[in-house]
């Protein structure tokens, strides 16, 4: 920014030449200029506390920023038109994602304050190069500074030999106390890992610190045996998934959480989902993620609810802990409790005299030996549901054996990993 408002690049080349074109390097003071701040995490954030230093008044654009963080941080609050109308200065500080790729269009360049300059070091793609030569060099604005291109190396480029361009080759981080540090850190964030749980600072899965790591285990079991129960049943497209959290867990860090759903429900529609792409698969899928809180009074300590829509059906289970082991609470609006074994079978009838006795008789002939069964229906005559916790994996032919017995609507057998 500096270099750009000065000239700085352009005016060293020439005076090295033996010229003194002084005049021809009339720059632009910063003090009293407004500086856009695309993108206020922890990059962005340190931008403006260096851009306010330096007299500048700053506005900012983060769909994540809240009024409180944006007064702490001496920022004005803006959306993106306003910012892009208004500012002297546009940086961009976000990473590349679905949302932000060509965040800066030919459109929003259009939008842009006449004689402004914009400055990108943050990632390739989130401005449209071509769109930034025409209106640099029809005037609309004054210059641009890229240290990142859409294509790198960058070897041809609409941006090369513009006067009014700085270009370096994607030199953010390079100083040898940056690469020395980059070194010590991945060091110390694995070994953090690896002997408490913690995860820093990653770029694709949630910060969780060693403290909360230990807290949060039981939650995170709870939360991968509701998504994989849902997994293991949902065979469709899932259009959404909203996971609730309701009690004690509301007062915890619930992103690796949902993180958790995320992947053990992807996991049984794909052999590439990990808890580090979880989401992005999801984004992928056009599954849509939604987060919610539920504040009211329940008759457990803590509820993580797990609901999938598809485009024939939904399906629903909420989960709690009991002495810190998961438990099911609830499945489609049928109160009971059950843990989740190694093994189980999930059957779903109406409520109809001689069912258990049926599914008893069938088990016992083909031996499988139950180990806990667990009973809920949401009306007597209604439709019910039986949790059978088993010693091993069934076969085949006893699963069908199983479903033709009468009143069966269906059978699933279901695993999870032991605790």
């Amino acid at each position: 920014m500096l270099a750009l408002a000065r000239h700085i690049p352009q005016a060293n080349i020439s005076t090295q030449a033996s010229k003194w074109e002084k005049s021809r390097f009339m720059g632009m003071e910063l003090t009293g200029r407004l500086q856009g701040i695309i993108g206020v995490g922890n990059i962005g954030s340190i931008m403006a506390k260096k851009s306010i230093g330096y007299g500048l008044r700053v506005q900012a654009y983060d769909p994540y920023l809240t009024d409180e963080r944006a007064d702490k941080m001496g920022v004005q609050k803006v959306d993106l038109d306003t910012l892009l109308a208004s500012s002297d200065i546009i940086s961009l500080h976000v990473p590349k994602t679905p949302e932000t790729a060509n965040i800066i269009s030919a459109s929003a360049l259009n939008k842009m304050k006449p004689g402004s300059l914009l400055v990108n070091c943050a990632r390739g793609g989130l401005v449209d190069e071509l769109a930034l030569h025409i209106a640099l060099t029809n005037g609309h604005l004054k210059g641009a500074a890229l240290d990142v291109f859409e294509v790198e190396p960058a070897k041809d480029n609409p941006l090369f030999g513009l006067e009014n361009v700085i270009c370096t080759p994607h030199l953010g981080a390079s100083t040898v106390e940056a690469q020395e540090k980059v070194a010590v850190q991945i060091a110390d964030q694995i070994s953090d890992y690896l002997l408490t749980g913690a995860i820093n600072n990653a770029l694709n899965a949630p910060s969780l610190s060693a403290e909360e790591s230990k807290k949060l285990k039981p939650y995170l079991q709870l939360a991968q045996r509701l998504g994989s129960f849902v997994g293991q049943l949902t065979h469709d497209p899932i259009r959404s998934l909203t996971v609730t959290y309701g009690g004690d867990v509301n007062e915890l860090n619930i992103a690796p959480l949902t993180n958790q759903v995320i992947q053990s429900l992807l996991e049984h529609h794909s052999s590439f989902v990990n808890s580090v792409n979880a989401r992005e698969l999801a984004r992928e899928r056009n599954i849509d993620i939604i987060e919610a809180h539920n504040e009211g009074k329940d008759e457990y300590p803590c509820r993580i609810s797990v609901a999938v829509e598809t485009e024939s059906r939904s399906r629903h289970i909420s989960g709690t802990l009991i002495k810190n082991r998961p438990r099911v609470i609830d499945v489609k609006g049928i109160e009971l409790e059950s843990e989740l074994g190694e093994h189980m079978l999930y059957i779903t009838n109406p409520d109809t005299p001689g069912v258990v006795g049926a599914i008893g008789m069938t088990t016992a002939t083909s031996g499988i030996n139950i180990a806990n069964m667990h009973l809920g229906r949401d009306s007597s005559g209604g439709n019910a549901i039986v949790l059978l916790e088993i010693d091993e994996r069934p076969s085949d032919e006893d699963l069908d054996t199983l479903r033709v017995l009468p009143n069966i609507n269906d059978v699933h057998y279901l695993q999870f990993p032991p605790l």
